[in-house]
């Protein structure tokens, strides 16, 4: 995945949504169960065999039960949503053999499952259902009418029974498919930069969070660059804002040619980026760091017949390699930053207790 341009920044994103779905699935299984009790004790039409449906109904529920005691504490997916529906199925179809089969009027309990795979699994899983869903049915019309199921009239009838779960299946799949679409452009305009489609600070933050969290567990190396414009202030004021803007973006997409896809680049503010780099001593971030200076100090545009032409100032700090607390990386950055700046610019500086100074490369 691209950091650079866009990223779940909450590492719990989707485990989130994933519980979400997890509760919606509870729900419906506890619905289910209600709808066949309800149903056990005033049936439309004669149950066939009762101890047998009793038992359907209490293996279902230690099912439900016992799945989710024993996934409790642990990762939801989507395997384990699947494998739930898929008990429904089962569950079901068991019912339905022992209160009239395709003539049941719990029939429409199919709806339910369909549904919730459609907007917990995605099209190609609800697809899939709806063919194991038609099988189960097409199984109890067999039984039902033998080989006079292949009769034009009874098989017209039960495709007719049979049509609204079809188009349940697509509509519920296409809006299912809509919203998750809408919800992704939404969750990436609330983690990215407007100008340069960069992450915005309160992703990268939480991001670096979890960073300086592994890192303090683990003692395993990070790295910040702090990257700041040299004098924008300077090409606003001689050629207007636009150029500024345009500046920005340009050395924005500068840097991203730069780094690694693993690295983790946001804009800091106005003139400033910041990249995260996991794994990284200090070393390989000044080749990092050099390699994005002398690309921005090779770069220009054109703007209303004049060209924009601009610098930037680095700063580096590592974790454990010369910060000593992982939290404080971000700060010693600025620290080199500014002995970045206050050297001349256009030069790259990594933070030790004496605050060396690596010269620009000419």
């Amino acid at each position: 995945m691209d950091y650079s341009t866009k990223r779940n920044s909450d590492p719990g994103y989707d485990s989130e949504e994933l519980k979400g779905f997890a509760r919606s699935m509870s729900e419906l299984q506890m619905l289910l169960l209600i709808l066949v009790i309800l149903y056990f004790f005033i049936p439309t039409q004669p149950v066939t065999n009762h101890d047998a449906l009793i038992t359907t109904m209490v293996v279902y529920a230690a099912f439900v039960i016992l799945f989710r005691y024993f996934n409790f504490n642990s990762r939801v997916s989507r395997w384990k949503l699947a494998l739930e529906t898929w008990a429904m199925i089962l569950f079901i179809t068991t019912v339905l053999w022992h209160t009239g089969l395709v003539h049941s009027p719990l029939l429409n309990l199919y709806l339910l499952v369909i549904i919730a795979c459609a907007i917990t699994l995605g099209k190609e899983m609800t697809l899939l259902e709806v063919f194991l869903i038609a099988c189960c049915y097409i199984h109890m019309g067999y039984t039902t009418y033998s080989v006079g199921i292949f009769a034009p009239e009874t098989f017209t009838l039960l495709m007719a029974k049979f049509s609204p779960f079809l188009l349940v299946a697509y509509v519920t799949s296409m809006l299912a498919a809509d919203i998750l679409s809408a919800k992704k452009k939404i969750t990436l305009l609330s983690q990215t930069d407007d100008l340069t489609g960069l992450l915005n600070m309160r992703t990268f933050n939480l991001i670096m969070d979890k960073e300086i969290a592994r890192a303090s567990r683990y003692k395993q190396p990070f790295t910040i660059v702090m990257i700041d414009v040299d004098r924008l202030k300077s090409v606003n004021d001689n050629f207007g804002h636009p150029a500024g803007s345009r500046l920005v973006r340009v050395i924005g997409n500068s840097i991203r040619d730069c780094v690694r896809t693993s690295d983790v680049l946001a804009r800091y503010g106005g003139d400033e980026f910041v990249l995260l780099m996991t794994q990284t001593s200090t070393e390989h971030a000044r080749m990092v760091a050099e390699r994005i200076r002398a690309a921005i100090h090779n770069t220009s545009f054109d703007m209303n017949g004049s060209r924009v032409t601009s610098t930037v100032s680095i700063g580096i700090a590592s974790y454990p390699d010369g910060v000593e607390t992982a939290n404080e990386v971000l700060e010693k950055a600025d620290v080199a930053l500014y002995r970045s700046k206050q050297s001349g610019r256009n030069r790259v500086s990594y933070y030790v207790e004496e605050l060396e100074s690596v010269p620009a490369c000419a």
